[in-house]
């Protein structure tokens, strides 16, 4: 399907970007979704063959960086970005001071508490931890109620107000992609400075990225990576040059010749990306991605097998081939090996790619989580269920 074949390619995973930087290849091709897992790695080395130490260089050199950006979400963006990532997140910060101002919470309270921090932190780096024992009474717990509404004190409150502001920054421990947990520092160069857009114009920079990097896509498709209304959506997509063209999807102008040129690559083009790829996660139309025949297939997903035509997202981390999903997997730390299934032939391409895929994460990651909280143990119901095959 040239569709897909073209989705594939404008994210890179056809290999026109091997050799890139990271901060070059987020760039062309999007912000990496970052939830404590393994998908900025696999989204690094699958494009570009970035390994560990070079994606984790590039994160202490700050040419990438973990941020609240789209929709308030965390994604790993490029430098060129950091300003519009946390300007695009602002918005998210003030939803969660008015659950906070129900609990009695001022603004006055945490502008006070926020110059503490900053203070506290001065030139060092301080974990959570140590921010709260430096400021003392600054910071307070919220109570029973407060934990029943994900706020147990004021801390975040404030570190989420200066992270988005640009005035300070998290750095993760050990310098790993795929943790959530981190130390903060008073961020020097304050990315946010220069920075002026107003809603609208936040909302423009990101229809052209969006559309740069997984065009031609529909309305509804870029409203859900903005978390823009639909009139906001369209004024913003209205903005920038972009051309309508079958089953309601908009290409960037500037593309349309080559799109219309491009012809799908002839030889397969194994790659495996994580459950929370851009080719995926962008538009999060699984079924595009998927071939009429293996929509009825049931996998697993949380708990029990469904088929992949109910699913909005990926079940498991994908096997794909010019943008089809061919294939699920999930790591096995108690083989150190990949668990995968195949919709089709396991061809040597394929096998040398689970080869080089299973060495990479062996022997540089250690494992390969979706997301924080998965883990070995709780992965074994889908490893199990990727042994025993589609139903």
């Amino acid at each position: 399907m040239n569709l897909r074949a073209w989705w594939s390619y404008r994210q890179g995973l056809d290999g026109r970007l091997s050799g890139a930087d990271a901060a070059t290849l987020l760039t062309e091709t999007g912000w990496s979704r970052s939830v404590g897992g393994v998908g900025p790695y696999l989204t690094l080395k699958s494009r570009a063959g970035i390994g560990k130490a070079e994606a984790d260089l590039a994160v202490s050199a700050l040419d990438i960086h973990e941020l609240p950006a789209a929709r308030g979400c965390t994604y790993v963006v490029p430098k060129d970005d950091f300003g519009l990532a946390l300007a695009a997140a602002a918005p998210y910060r003030e939803l969660e001071m008015k659950t906070a101002r129900k609990l009695g919470v001022t603004d006055e309270e945490i502008d006070v508490l926020c110059a503490a921090v900053v203070n506290a932190l001065g030139s060092r780096v301080l974990s959570p931890d140590e921010i709260r024992d430096e400021t003392g009474a600054a910071s307070r717990s919220l109570g029973e109620e407060g934990k029943k509404k994900g706020l147990t004190t004021t801390l975040p409150l404030a570190l989420g107000r200066l992270q988005a502001s640009g005035q300070i920054r998290r750095i993760p421990i050990d310098g790993r992609l795929d943790q959530q947990r981190y130390k903060y520092a008073v961020w020097e160069t304050n990315p946010r400075k220069g920075i002026d857009l107003s809603p609208d114009e936040i909302s423009v920079e990101l229809a052209k990225r969006f559309f740069k990097w997984i065009g031609p896509a529909t309305v509804g498709e870029f409203q859900w990576f903005s978390a823009l209304g639909a009139v906001a959506a369209r004024n913003a997509m209205a903005a920038i040059d972009l051309e309508e063209i079958p089953d309601r999807r908009f290409l960037l102008k500037e593309q349309v010749e080559e799109f219309n040129d491009f012809t799908p690559p002839a030889d397969r083009q194994f790659r495996f990306i994580s459950s929370l790829d851009g080719l995926s996660l962008l538009r999060r139309d699984l079924k595009s991605m998927i071939d009429e025949a293996d929509l009825s297939r049931s996998v697993f997903y949380e708990k029990d097998f469904t088929k992949l035509d109910g699913l909005a997202d990926l079940p498991n981390h994908a096997i794909v081939d010019r943008g089809r999903l061919v294939g699920l997997w999930e790591y096995d730390t108690a083989t150190a090996s990949i668990v995968w299934l195949s919709f089709v032939d396991k061809c040597a391409p394929l096998l040398r790619a689970v080869e080089e895929t299973e060495k990479f994460i062996r022997d540089e990651l250690g494992d390969a989580r979706s997301f924080s909280l998965d883990s070995p143990k709780s992965r074994v119901p889908a490893i199990d269920a990727l042994r025993r095959g589609s139903h």
